[in-house]
């Protein structure tokens, strides 16, 4: 499994060079863009380039994909993404029913249609409150699936845990639409709550042996990202994570 790296998850721990330098000596090959990494986008692949990093995959806005969809591309283009993910809505944002989900559905299908005609995929990135059920009962992730049936989909595993969902019902009926996941766990109750009660892959409480071989089985992942929210330590979280996935793929190739 080559492993990428959310780039968020260092944002505190700057600067980048040290942080890319961290994450090639830790043996990761890949990292994941998001917007703090966009600004000189030639200079800061220079910097992966160093450290022979790359950056397959990037985060961005629905507004900027729909409001400056160009710059996106150039931006994309300097860096060497080739997969789009629209990562987040704010919450005076998300609608409140399921003609509001299947409106914003069609805006990511619209989106889409541009991305692919540059040769690149898109996709959505889940949190957890598209798996709660609004008054109406409709799911926002079905309606986001199911109305912009040529999207991908990047599977944040621990989000659609915190949503209430189960990771392993979602693979087995979306699987082939997963091009992505990112690989983050849940502290157990009590702990790591200067975390925000998020843990290091491998010590949380998420089964990510169970996780793993549903989506080699089901799925259709080409990224896989490595992921924590708010590490108060971004170098142990790094270190612990590869560690324990490495050991999770050779008990899973003993």
């Amino acid at each position: 499994m080559e492993l990428s790296f959310q780039l968020y998850s260092a944002r505190n721990f700057l600067p980048w060079d040290k942080v890319l330098s961290t994450l090639a000596d830790l043996g990761y090959t890949q990292v994941e863009g998001f917007g703090g990494v966009y600004e000189a986008p030639e200079t800061f692949r220079e910097l992966m380039e160093q450290y022979g990093l790359t950056m397959p995959s990037g985060h961005f806005g629905i507004d900027a994909l729909e409001g400056d969809f160009d710059g996106v591309i150039a931006r994309c283009e300097a860096l060497g993404i080739r997969s789009i993910f629209c990562p987040y809505l704010d919450a005076d944002q998300r609608p409140t029913d399921a003609a509001g989900w299947s409106a914003f559905a069609h805006r990511l299908a619209a989106v889409n249609e541009r991305v692919r005609a540059t040769g690149r995929r898109f996709g959505w990135h889940n949190h957890d409150f598209e798996f709660e059920k609004m008054a109406d009962g409709t799911v926002p992730q079905t309606v986001i699936l199911d109305e912009a049936p040529e999207i991908d989909w990047e599977a944040d595993i621990a989000w659609i845990v915190r949503g209430g969902a189960e990771p392993l019902d979602w693979i087995e009926q979306y699987g082939p639409r997963i091009t992505a996941i990112h690989i983050k766990d849940i502290a157990p109750a009590g702990q790591c709550e200067d975390e925000d009660g998020w843990a290091d892959v491998g010590h949380g409480i998420v089964a990510w042996r169970n996780l793993i071989n549903a989506l080699k089985s089901s799925a259709a992942v080409s990224h896989n990202v490595v992921e924590h929210d708010n590490p108060n330590d971004f170098e142990r979280f790094a270190r612990r994570s590869i560690e324990a996935l490495r050991k999770l793929n050779e008990v899973q190739h003993a």
